[in-house]
């Protein structure tokens, strides 16, 4: 119990940390740290439309932490998220522009389409390791860089004609709700958070209620005790990749068929998917802890978007309070340290 309390208790330490510091960077830079959080606070919360970009901000994030958490309670490192990502996005549009279908079966297919292109980029990292031992983190990587320029050819020389965007999915293939909007004052909400709720249901009803999720977590543990007990490691590592892939494929749905409605070529990175390795880490690889953690970003990042405008603060500050949340994540081992002490002081 006391154990489970201090796994609870580490990333919220860490974020009040990353805060603190956050805020002691924002007076020596000579800005109104107070006034910085209010305007914060009210970019995110001060409206119903803000309260909508919150929602419709952290929902891929879910799926693309999920996508992280997964991989990573079976001891692999999934760093691939953005390019499995970026490949759902497309096969969700691509599907959503080209048939012309009832609902009931078009909006299925284009989500099953975008989680299937992710769970296959992800399939061949996972194969890598499980057949070759090569180090996902490496493959992951790199497959990144060819999901970026792969999309942007079929975009540009496949779906459409030398354009840089492709047309709007189909009505019958949008996550778009006029209702949800009206609601939230024509922000760009849409149902895919049902969609990532299910996604961490699903999560952790597969690892921690079914035999399968208990070979998964096994071989995460330790792959020699695994394998001495009749498990299949390789299998289960391509499995675990797999379903990954398939959790940031659907992630890359909830942009193509909900926040944007299309695809277009980009420059870069969209950082969903690297933000989705921060996600999981403070949420500690859980899938309730994903839920708040992305949360948390999505709140931040849109919060940002009102500290230049009400307060003069540039919204940068925000990206290093996240680094240094991150950063103390990452020295969690030094807050444990700091609280099993504390603990044991307490209990003598």
């Amino acid at each position: 119990m006391l154990k489970r309390f201090n796994n609870i208790l580490t990333p919220i330490i860490a974020v009040l940390l990353g805060i603190i510091v956050g805020t002691i960077i924002m007076v020596v830079s000579g800005y109104d740290a107070v006034a910085a959080f209010t305007a914060l606070w009210n970019g995110a919360f001060g409206e119903s439309y803000y309260v909508g970009e919150v929602v419709r901000q952290f929902t891929p994030y879910i799926l693309a932490g999920l996508a992280v958490a997964f991989a990573f309670r079976v001891g692999l490192f999934n760093i691939g998220v953005e390019g499995q990502f970026l490949v759902g996005w497309l096969a969700a549009v691509w599907v959503g522009v080209a048939f012309d279908l009832p609902k009931i079966i078009h909006l299925p297919l284009a989500i099953l389409a975008a989680m299937a292109a992710g769970a296959l980029w992800a399939f061949i990292p996972g194969f890598l390791k499980a057949r070759f031992r090569v180090h996902e983190v490496i493959v992951t990587i790199m497959m990144n860089y060819v999901a970026l320029h792969v999309t942007n050819y079929i975009i540009k020389n496949i779906i459409t004609d030398n354009k840089d965007k492709t047309d709007l999915v189909k009505e019958s293939a949008s996550l778009r709700s006029d209702w949800l909007q009206s609601i939230t004052d024509y922000s760009r909400l849409h149902w895919g958070i049902v969609i990532a709720i299910i996604g961490c249901f699903v999560m952790w009803f597969l690892l921690e209620r079914t035999t399968r999720g208990f070979e998964l977590r096994a071989v995460g543990f330790n792959q020699h005790a695994a394998h001495y007990a009749g498990m299949s490691v390789n299998k289960n590592i391509i499995l675990s990749m797999v379903i990954a892939g398939a959790f940031a494929g659907l992630a890359g749905a909830m942009e193509g068929l909900g926040t944007f409605g299309y695809a277009t070529v980009k420059g870069g990175f969209t950082g969903v998917g690297f933000d989705g390795i921060a996600v999981a880490l403070l949420g500690g690889n859980t899938s309730i802890g994903v839920f708040f953690s992305a949360l948390l970003f999505g709140a931040l990042k849109v919060g940002a978007l009102n500290m230049p405008l009400e307060a003069g603060v540039p919204n940068e500050l925000v990206d290093i309070i996240i680094a240094l949340i991150v950063f103390f994540v990452a020295s969690s081992y030094i807050i444990r340290v700091f609280l099993d002490r504390f603990s044991k002081k307490e209990v003598k």
